[in-house]
């Protein structure tokens, strides 16, 4: 029974009436809805304080033995422990969907064993595929543990890294082998070395085998090789992604090698993957930062529980900050310098080029040679030496930048400007021999905001550097070409060197093949055509050591100007983005097709050599000012 406000019930005999109260006002209403769903989300949160696992005492952690730190609770009164160096207990895996705490687990365990060890104890190994910069700040704070930090990292340069630690591995082999020991813990007590144990980290991994090719080859046996060797060396792999499924992934037989295995909130098929086919227990993970330490190969009765402590990106700088103090004050200087790869952005030459460094701040310039001179253009996308085109006097000494990013073809040639001249004296102060003299015509776009870099660069060096626009290409031109005939005529070879840069090849109109049939600039049209001037500097020019460097927006543009005989010359290429055929055409490889931001292929066509790098961005008047001065010292 019920009118408007009252409910009742009735028993036949006897009725009992209930007297409702009014619903709340809307904004009451509204009000208890919103603190409600508030508090709902935040008793699903659960924030562990990173303070409950940090040391008490920093740098006191002995890795002779193996590597020991904390993780967050698990339960009321106990802490997660990871493991390795015990036993079978020496890689690990671990898999969590996107928001499920990975990256917050990785963070976690970074800095509490750089917190536990010292760099003499544990050297670190960053690679991250994903897109983002979670390792970026062990680059910023310059960890001492941390020798390779990769931000968004290539495919290639995470290969590089492997390739690196294989060479260690061979390299520990033999040092063990001639201390008579078995392990690192019997080395370190045999020979008194401070040899640290290695944790190699590798986010998304699973981005290695995203194309069956040669480099999934590869990284899928060093991987393989690391696993099962690295134990008695000190060598531990530490492997995350969002998911273990797909066609290409890393081996069955690699994976079932590596004991321990962490699994956050993922899908009940990868919780059986990272895991074991008979343990989904991942599936009934609720919240970030909840995850499952397994050091049994995954299996069920091996599966303990536990959340990861939260750390702050505040709290992990404080850390940082301490930790770069401690090694500061304890004198540790390590014996390498930090390898840091960012792929999202281009490459400064001023950070890591050493060879170059070492050359501007020479007292002198170096004893004269005519063997090579090297004009760097970016930083290779693996750990190596920067990369270089190599001039000498040989036919073909010439150097091509195609591609339409403007910019980044202008810091390629500023800095190979600024390259070739340290490595040359000035050519009159010389007397003609063994010195380098320039030449720049610029066609650059002059509504931007590097125009006038080439004038720049010419007051910054003590050589001569005739820089010219479109007025001044002819009388260049013509003195470059007389330079070349008069070196054919007297067969002269110890002479200074000259360098042409055209920058801006598709807006010089005057050497388009078009005009090579007439000139407008004598009645010669043989002698003093600037086009087929221009075509005897690159054909004869490099065995008088006459060398040119052009850049050219487009493959079209450039099939306009030299002829195909003529860009035969020019046996060092760089690409940027471009099309599949243009690319097969320049570069005998549809790779550039692929490129993608601050990315080019240099091609050697001589030590048939083709490599993808980070091209330079353009040099920052600090440090052209740093040039300068470092120049003026000398002269």
């Amino acid at each position: 029974m019920h009118n408007e406000h009252w409910w009742g019930w009735s028993d036949g005999t006897k009725e009992y009436w209930l007297a409702l109260d009014k619903p709340p006002d809307t904004a009451l209403f509204n009000r208890i809805v919103f603190d409600v769903g508030a508090a709902a989300k935040a008793a699903s949160k659960v924030e562990v304080p990173f303070d409950c696992i940090a040391p008490k005492e920093y740098w006191k952690g002995n890795s002779s033995d193996g590597i020991r730190v904390f993780l967050g609770p698990s339960g009321a009164r106990t802490f997660q422990e990871l493991v390795l160096g015990d036993g079978t207990k020496q890689h690990v895996l671990i898999a969590g969907r996107t928001g499920s705490g990975k990256s917050t687990l990785l963070h976690t365990l970074i800095i509490n064993l750089a917190l536990t060890c010292s760099p003499d104890g544990v050297e670190i190994y960053l690679v991250d595929f994903k897109e983002g910069v979670e390792f970026k700040i062990y680059a910023t704070h310059q960890l001492p543990h941390a020798r390779v930090v990769a931000i968004e990292s290539e495919r290639e340069f995470g290969l590089s890294v492997l390739e690196a630690l294989e060479a260690e591995l061979n390299y520990r082999g033999k040092l063990f082998r001639e201390a008579g020991a078995a392990n690192i813990s019997q080395y370190r007590a045999k020979t008194r070395q401070k040899l640290p144990r290695i944790l190699l980290l590798v986010d998304e991994f699973q981005i290695f085998f995203t194309e069956d090719d040669s480099i999934a080859s590869k990284a899928g046996r060093i991987l393989d090789l690391l696993v099962r060797q690295g134990r008695g060396f000190g060598m531990h792999v530490l492997l995350g992604s969002q998911t273990l499924a797909g066609a290409y992934t890393l081996a069955r037989s690699t994976i079932d090698q590596m004991a321990v295995r962490i699994a956050l909130q993922c899908s009940e098929a990868d919780s059986r993957l990272i895991l074991a086919d008979d343990n989904p227990a991942a599936r009934l993970l609720s919240r970030p930062g909840e995850a499952i330490y397994n050091d049994a190969n995954g299996r069920v009765e091996g599966n303990s529980r536990f959340q990861t402590a939260w750390l702050p990106e505040d709290q992990r700088n404080a850390y940082l900050t301490q930790i770069a103090e401690l090694a500061k004050q304890n004198g540790y200087r390590p014996s390498w310098s930090q390898i840091v790869f960012e792929g999202n952005a281009p490459a400064e030459v001023k950070k890591k080029n050493d060879r170059l460094r070492d050359l501007l701040t020479a007292p002198a310039w170096s004893a004269p040679t005519h063997r090579e001179q090297f004009a760097w253009l970016g930083d290779p996308i693996a750990i190596r030496d920067p990369v270089a085109a190599s001039f000498c006097r040989q036919s073909g000494s010439n150097l091509l930048v195609v591609g339409q990013d403007e910019e980044a073809a202008l810091g390629m040639m500023a800095a190979a400007l600024i390259s070739l001249a340290a490595h040359l004296p000035v050519g009159s102060r010389s007397e003609g021999e063994n010195g380098a003299d320039f030449y720049v015509l610029d066609f650059s776009a002059v509504n931007t905001p590097y125009a006038g870099l080439w004038y720049t660069l010419a007051g910054i060096l003590p050589h001569t550097v005739k820089v010219g626009r479109r007025i001044q290409l002819p009388g260049l031109i013509a003195e470059l070409a007389a330079e070349v005939q008069a070196r054919l005529n007297s067969e002269r070879s110890s002479v200074s060197s000259r360098y042409l840069f055209l920058f801006g090849l598709h807006r010089a109109r005057d050497l388009d093949q078009d005009d090579m049939g007439y000139s407008s600039y004598g009645e010669d049209s043989t002698d003093s055509n600037p086009a087929r001037q221009f075509m005897t500097i690159v054909r004869e020019g490099p065995d008088l050591g006459i060398h040119t460097l052009v850049w050219c927006d487009t493959k079209a543009h450039l099939d306009r100007s030299p002829d195909r005989r003529t860009l035969r010359e020019f046996t060092m290429r760089v690409a940027l983005q471009m099309s599949e055929t243009d690319s097969a055409d320049l570069l005998n490889s549809s790779l550039a097709s692929k490129l993608g931001p601050y990315r080019a292929l240099f091609y050697d066509e001589g030590e048939n050599r083709l490599e993808k790098f980070r091209p330079y961005r353009l040099p920052s008047a600090t440090w052209l000012e740093q040039v300068k001065q470092w120049f003026k010292a000398r002269s």
